[in-house]
């Protein structure tokens, strides 16, 4: 419901509707915001630690001064309760990282947007959803902590289509693209922990991605017949992986990480045999020299470029970021190609410490 105040004018009371209003200024993500009322704003910037002039980060490409205020301000509009306010800002510093090259990211004009994967306790804290329709609608804080990030390189980054937003496509996880980690349905070290962290910690990672592409295998009871499903969505040379490397994300649905985890393999079997096999021919994503001689300095110098030398989907098993989420009923998983090799992903703990406190992990599985 939209509110309404009225303002004076040369003694004229005139009505006026925040909600429209603000469709009229750039402070919209094409959907209707929450009005940041005064009260509403200072409830979320003391959750964000009081000083509302306090600068956080510069965001790009427009580098324009994220500060406390105005991330209070685009956490109301979105929709959050002050409860989220702490992962949002942990995933606009990770995105702000030189690393994940946020300029680059909003100014493409490839479709990728920043995926958002929260792990650790405050995923039950704040009734983060990491199971059905785990990227999809109906939960709260999924959709407005996507939703408040997107806001923010709209209003702070200026990254506004047509103008420094150049996306030929986008997609729609640029309304929002945020999610959480089934840690309780999954067989492997939550993927924080595979990282270094604590499980009592709470972290965001942050991967350019394209949508999910959907996997599906409801035959196989093997680790081989279900990873060759997600093979079979990776080796194509239409995604930017394929062509410049970079780093890629998989979702593995609760029944197939079942499935996998009974014969025993463990989150680094799965990698390594999703870069073993998934690829294609440099003859396959040189279109064979039809449109004449391709080198393709995107790609690393150590690979061959001989028609049938193997051209992995990305570098290194490390450069696939697995993930372990979704409902529990359902044969299903999801390929998520990145940007390619001009970002990388940031890891990052809500509360700014650095990995190293937890505990040692080796081939996947965790020594508590």
């Amino acid at each position: 419901m939209s509110q309404t105040v009225d303002r004076t004018r040369a003694g004229e009371a005139v009505p006026e509707d925040l909600v429209e209003s603000y469709f009229e200024q750039p402070w919209s993500d094409g959907l209707p915001v929450v009005p940041p009322t005064p009260a509403k704003v200072a409830a979320m910037v003391e959750a964000l630690g009081g000083d509302p002039g306090r600068l956080e980060c510069r965001v790009p490409p427009r580098l324009g001064s994220l500060t406390r205020e105005v991330l209070a301000i685009n956490l109301v509009m979105a929709g959050c309760k002050p409860a989220y306010a702490p992962v949002v800002r942990a995933a606009l510093l990770a995105l702000c990282d030189t690393h994940f090259n946020l300029n680059g990211v909003q100014a493409t004009t490839h479709m990728a947007a920043p995926l958002l994967v929260v792990n650790g306790p405050i995923r039950h804290e704040i009734g983060m959803n990491a199971g059905c329709n785990v990227f999809g609608s109906g939960n709260r804080a999924n959709a407005t902590i996507g939703r408040a990030i997107r806001l923010v390189l709209l209003t702070v980054g200026g990254g506004t289509p047509g103008d420094l937003d150049k996306s030929t496509l986008g997609h729609p996880g640029k309304y929002t693209y945020c999610i959480a980690e089934n840690e309780e349905a999954s067989p492997w070290a939550p993927y924080h922990v595979d990282r270094g962290y604590g499980p009592e910690q709470s972290t965001v990672f942050v991967i350019a991605a394209e949508p999910p592409h959907s996997v599906t295998n409801h035959v196989a009871n093997d680790p081989q017949g279900i990873l060759e499903s997600i093979v079979s969505a990776m080796s194509t040379y239409a995604h930017n992986n394929a062509v410049s490397g970079g780093s890629c994300a998989v979702v593995i649905g609760p029944e197939h990480a079942a499935t996998i985890a009974a014969h025993g393999w463990t989150r680094n079997d799965v990698r390594n045999y999703l870069w073993m096999n998934a690829g294609n021919t440099f003859q396959q994503i040189s279109f064979g020299h039809r449109y004449g001689k391709v080198y393709n300095r995107n790609l690393p110098r150590w690979y061959k470029r001989e028609p049938q030398a193997r051209i992995p989907i990305v570098a290194s098993s490390d450069d696939i970021h697995l993930f372990c989420a979704g409902g529990e009923a359902g044969r299903f998983s999801a390929f998520i190609p990145g940007w390619g090799h001009m970002t990388a992903p940031v890891l990052r703990a809500i509360d700014g410490t650095p990995p190293g406190s937890g505990p040692v992990c080796v081939d996947g599985t965790c020594r508590l």
